[in-house]
């Protein structure tokens, strides 16, 4: 069986590497996980050429909600979200699902961060989305969103809607007054929030959705303070689980070895090169 993960760009993914991972400690040695670039002009005639041989994708970035019209069926969760990271082929049918809300609740949770009164998310895309409706899972019924440009509000404002989640947005001009809260998603990009370090540096618990370089100097900030810090690895790893769990139809899916690999693949990009 085949399964792969689809992006643009998608050389720095550490799908293979958990995926593999698993297939190994499941003794699929005959199931084949890889890397394809592609974009969204070019997702429709990738999908449409994949044959009985493929159990599943992963999606990333820019794909997840180009993929929603090429579905026969698409869970709840992922139309509530507007996005999926996940199709599954099963009967000669298209199924999406998205996990990342599941590695977001799981990555909160393994961390002991209990569920929020308040929360403030930075940052407005796909990411913001799935990390509002973790939120809302666990129990939070309204949260605070911080953009640069109020426009860039509306996909997240309507999936909140989809949620019945009340919404607040915010500029980050205007940060400081939306800290009074219990936690903070930022889902900004690899050195985007570093300038927002000193205002954030108070808040209980952050989860910052980078991976590498860790810790972000937001994070560090945080944890110089004594507040609880999550990366972005930990909500990679959970999505990756549940994603092997549905591609497979198993649920003895070896979760620390999938994790001992992606860090290891961490590691190993980190390393200068001799």
């Amino acid at each position: 069986m085949r399964a792969a993960v689809l992006g643009s760009p998608i050389a720095h993914s550490l799908s293979p590497s958990l995926h593999r991972a698993a297939y190994e400690g499941m003794g699929l040695h005959d199931w084949r996980y890889e890397a394809i670039e592609c974009d969204e002009a070019g997702l429709p005639g990738l999908i449409g050429g994949l044959g009985p041989e493929w159990a599943g994708l992963s999606l990333t970035m820019p794909l997840k909600r180009a993929v929603l019209p090429l579905l026969d069926t698409v869970s709840e969760l992922a139309l509530r979200v507007g996005g999926a990271n996940t199709v599954v082929f099963s009967a000669g049918a298209r199924h999406g699902d998205n996990t990342d809300v599941h590695g977001i609740v799981q990555a909160l949770t393994e961390a002991g961060v209990a569920p929020p009164r308040a929360a403030t998310i930075l940052g407005g895309g796909a990411t913001a989305a799935s990390a509002l409706a973790a939120l809302h899972e666990m129990g939070l019924d309204e949260a605070t969103l911080v953009v640069r440009d109020r426009a860039r509000a509306g996909e997240t404002a309507e999936v909140a809607e989809r949620l019945g989640t009340a919404l607040t947005v915010q500029t980050f001009d205007k940060l400081d007054i939306v800290l009074d809260v219990d936690l903070v998603v930022s889902t900004l990009p690899a050195g985007a929030a570093d300038g927002l370090a000193d205002l954030v540096a108070g808040v209980p618990a952050l989860f910052d959705v980078v991976y590498a370089p860790w810790p972000t100097r937001l994070a560090a900030a945080v944890a110089a303070r004594g507040g609880t810090t999550i990366g972005g690895f930990p909500m990679l790893l959970h999505q990756a689980v549940r994603q092997v769990e549905m591609m497979t139809g198993r649920t003895d899916v070896p979760v620390e070895a999938m994790r001992a690999a992606g860090k290891a693949a961490i590691v190993s990009r980190a390393a200068p090169e001799s």
